[in-house]
């Protein structure tokens, strides 16, 4: 059975729309998907609706930015209510501060002589959604940079240039959000933050006492040993399973849809408990 809980489309910081993200599932031969756009529901009806033409049970999701003490994070929230007033309300917060940052990213990096990054980051999105990423491939369209990799080498990290601190909603009142449109927090790509395991062991623990109902235990990137090491944490802290691909669709991208590695989630899938 192969499932697909962490995609993105063009509402956030993907290439293709809703309803092309669930003909890819269908290709990939998916069961189960969710679109988990960054700080956004907008795609949700479009992708729901485009789901029942085909044999694929669609999981409203979204992935949404948080901080735990100085750290950055991102908790998917699944089996959302997109209508729920609470998360709506915190989500139009975070995508203000996704404006500013976008904006401040354009000032830092016109200081370093790219001029107009804003503008032409803007013409690369499909919608008003300015991301990290649409500025990762403005420097790679314009040359600047070869690869999503030398980007974040140079730029949009640390004390580089275009890299600016976000103070997101806090990890509790993310996942209060989610529990109140009736989803279930999901802590996603435990293994990509940049902290010893020890660190991660001790951010899931304390997330865990803040609500969190499960980590994903692999996405594309996954090698068996990260998966095994994830598996561990989560069932230290009786944490649910869950997995995705992180498809965001830019030709520079290896994942694919439906491309996590073949394992068995078993009885703690989040699949079961959303049933």
């Amino acid at each position: 059975m192969k499932i697909d809980l962490h995609t993105h489309s063009y509402y956030s910081d993907g290439v293709l729309s809703p309803k092309e993200i669930v003909e890819k599932a269908v290709i990939a031969k998916c069961i189960f998907l969710s679109l988990t756009d960054h700080d956004s529901i907008k795609g949700l009806f479009e992708a729901s609706e485009h789901s029942k033409c085909f044999n694929l049970e669609f999981i409203n999701g979204v992935e949404v930015s948080a901080k735990f003490n100085s750290q950055s994070i991102h908790i998917v929230g699944l089996g959302i209510n997109p209508e729920e007033r609470t998360l709506k309300e915190g989500l139009k917060k975070n995508n203000k501060l996704r404006i500013d940052r976008a904006k401040k990213i354009s000032e830092d990096l016109f200081e370093v002589g790219i001029e107009k990054a804003y503008e032409k980051a803007s013409a690369i999105s499909k919608t008003k959604y300015i991301t990290r990423t649409h500025f990762a491939q403005m420097l790679i369209q314009e040359k600047i940079c070869t690869n999503m990799s030398s980007v974040f080498k140079r730029y949009m990290t640390g004390k580089k240039p275009g890299s600016v601190k976000v103070e997101w909603a806090s990890s509790e009142d993310v996942i209060n959000w989610i529990h109140k449109a009736g989803g279930i927090a999901i802590l996603a790509h435990p293994l990509r933050y940049k902290m010893t395991l020890t660190k991660l062991k001790k951010l899931v623990s304390s997330l865990k006492i803040l609500g969190l109902d499960g980590i994903e235990i692999a996405n594309s990137f996954s090698r068996f040993e990260d998966i095994k090491i994830a598996k561990l944490i989560a069932d230290e802290n009786e944490l649910l399973y869950s997995s995705g691909s992180d498809y965001h669709g830019w030709p520079n991208q290896t994942n694919a849809l439906g491309g996590v590695p073949e394992y068995h989630l078993g009885r703690k899938s989040v699949i079961n408990y959303l049933r």
